[in-house]
């Protein structure tokens, strides 16, 4: 009987410890995965900021580009290369002629309103530019995911 319950006794802690020492196989082999899995994310991460900089660098020569060419028209605006076509002016019928000179107080005027449409289209471009990059940028990280599952 005493052998009996030592028998017992020494089964269950024979089985206790197989079932331990399998967890803590178990434990060791998942570490090993995550720790590959860690490294291959990093440096999925590491090509993905490449590629973003890149980006980035690219969207800094557009933009340098379209200031470059915004500098470039005010300057040509400022010594009036660039005027507003005549027909665009419009005066009202019933005044009459005007007794400031037209070509100066209208040049002025010209020329804000050139330097306004130049900002504007600035603007734009500067924003076309990003948003371009933008879209460049989601496109390849979402290539990089999908591609490498």
């Amino acid at each position: 009987m005493k052998t009996a319950i030592i028998a017992v006794i020494l089964a269950i802690g024979v089985y206790f410890y197989g079932h331990h020492k399998g967890w803590d196989d178990r434990d060791a082999e998942m570490q090993a995965e995550i720790a590959t899995k860690n490294e291959e994310a990093r440096a999925k991460e590491q090509a993905l900021n490449k590629q973003l900089n890149s980006q980035s660098a690219k969207l800094q020569e557009a933009n340098d580009a379209i200031n470059e060419k915004q500098s470039a028209l005010d300057r040509a605006i400022r010594a009036g290369r660039v005027r507003l076509p005549s027909s665009c002016v419009q005066s009202s019928p019933s005044t009459g002629p005007a007794t400031v000179n037209r070509d100066q107080a209208g040049s002025e005027s010209d020329r804000e309103t050139l330097a306004a449409i130049a900002a504007i289209v600035a603007q734009g471009d500067r924003n076309t530019e990003q948003l371009n990059a933008c879209i460049t940028a989601y496109e390849q990280v979402k290539e990089a995911i999908n591609g490498q599952r």
